[in-house]
């Protein structure tokens, strides 16, 4: 007979935990027969003394199992979605999802809100007036049988486990282990129903995980853990030194997807969102080569095809698709406010923690879990690394509301411009690429 007591206590020392026992604790949730105590004790175990890739595989596998593991198998055709571990500006998923299905590809998403510094997919989503994020799985199937996308939130059906431990995590200060992060993750992931995933693991002072060992470490744990349960895996490892795109909120950055979509977006984003998408659509072998990929990603943006799946999508989820055509219908500020550079010279760094930090005192982020979300304000960015600068050129706009703690706002967005007298050139955005084959 299983104990909750002798599991902690053989992972506290040192020991694997076997299949069985990793998915006895994972049923406990349900059954209630293991305290939150006696978790908090394994999460801690796990953090100090680690998890085999074994073990890992079983956690997120036991997590995805705890709730309804979709079946897409009657929409045919290849599922592929993509993820992100976060960061500022980091909007990709608006782009990529409907120029993947205008190739061709079925992208199942599941999404998260923004926490702290990062922005969240189903914040910027629901500045969308009337865009429903919260949809039946009955539905999700429906929208995306119609439309060949849908980006919703986790239900209570999808990996319910993985909602307690995480909780659980926050609380405990153990959030960072790679194992618990690989199979939070991949858990919710492989339970949409898809078949086959491309991450986008964040590296850089923005990042959830700044240091790039771990960033890869994390990458290459979901992509191994993806292999063995089955799917097909790509990573990029990609740098969030500072904001993704010119935009940092929720409505300023749907409308900069939408700039993206016509073809006039900043050239990063529109870049990365290229690359990922190109991915998505190798994987899913509607395309015999990466090359071959990007060029039918362009065409598609060329073309207005993915554009106008976004707009079917936003009617599809309940939403204004008036949006796409009129930006001006999304929420707006009240006031903006300029920020001007104080010297000339040429922008060296332009650190995006404190700018993510910055648009959350601003009210476009969350503080807490619960804390209210106001769509209209954020930051939208003139001049980044490499650009060269004279005194009293705007640096960014604030977008405004509440001017409660601005001044603090302001002080941290001047504080993370650093300078330099010569010129500067922004590092490559992608710094590896990894590919796992199902085993």
């Amino acid at each position: 007979m299983l104990r909750a007591v002798d599991v902690i206590r053989k992972k506290r020392d040192g020991e694997a935990l076997s299949a069985a026992e990793i998915a006895w604790m994972v049923g406990g949730i349900a059954r209630g027969d293991v305290a939150d105590y006696q978790w908090s004790a394994l999460l801690m175990a796990i953090v100090l003394k680690g998890m085999d890739r074994s073990e890992t595989v079983a956690l997120t596998d036991a997590m995805m199992r705890s709730g309804i593991v979709v079946d897409l198998s009657s929409i045919p055709g290849a599922k592929v979605d993509k993820h992100s571990t976060g960061g500022v500006g980091d909007k990709t998923s608006l782009i990529l999802a409907p120029i993947a299905a205008a190739a061709g590809v079925l992208v199942p998403m599941v999404s998260g809100r923004g926490l702290g510094h990062t922005g969240g997919t189903l914040d910027k989503l629901e500045s969308i007036p009337g865009f429903q994020v919260d949809v039946t799985l009955d539905r999700y199937k429906e929208i995306l049988r119609e439309t060949g996308l849908v980006l919703i939130g986790q239900t209570a059906e999808i990996a319910p486990a993985d909602k307690f431990l995480y909780a659980l995590r926050d609380a405990t200060s153990t959030v960072e282990a790679i194992p618990l992060l690989a199979s939070s993750i991949m858990s919710k992931k492989l339970a949409e129903g898809i078949d086959g995933l491309v991450l986008d693991v964040k590296t850089g002072n923005g990042a959830f995980l700044p240091d790039l060992e771990r960033s890869w470490k994390l990458a290459e744990t979901m992509c191994d853990v993806g292999r063995r349960m089955g799917k097909k895996m790509v990573a990029l490892i990609t740098r969030m030194d500072q904001p993704l795109g010119l935009a940092v909120g929720n409505a300023v950055e749907v409308a900069e997807c939408l700039a993206c979509l016509k073809g006039a977006g900043p050239d990063d984003l529109t870049s990365l969102s290229l690359d990922l998408a190109a991915e998505m659509i190798l994987m899913a072998s509607r395309a015999a080569s990466i090359e071959e990929a990007r060029g039918i990603c362009e065409r598609t943006i060329a073309d207005g095809s993915a554009l106008e799946r976004f707009r079917v999508l936003i009617a599809a989820q309940g939403g204004d698709a008036r949006v796409v055509d009129d930006p001006g219908l999304l929420p707006q500020p009240r006031r903006t406010i300029e920020l001007k550079a104080d010297r000339a010279g040429w922008v060296a760094r332009l650190d995006a923690r404190p700018i993510g930090v910055a648009t959350m005192l601003l009210g476009a982020g969350r503080e807490r879990v619960d804390s209210k979300i106001d769509p209209a304000v954020g930051v939208v960015f003139r001049r980044k690394v490499g650009d060269r600068v004279e005194s009293g050129e705007t640096l960014c706009t604030l977008l405004v509301n509440d001017e409660a703690r601005l001044d603090q706002a302001l002080s941290m967005i001047e504080d993370a411009y650093h300078w330099s007298d010569e010129p500067t050139t922004p590092p490559d955005l992608i710094v590896e690429r990894l590919v796992a084959e199902i085993a």
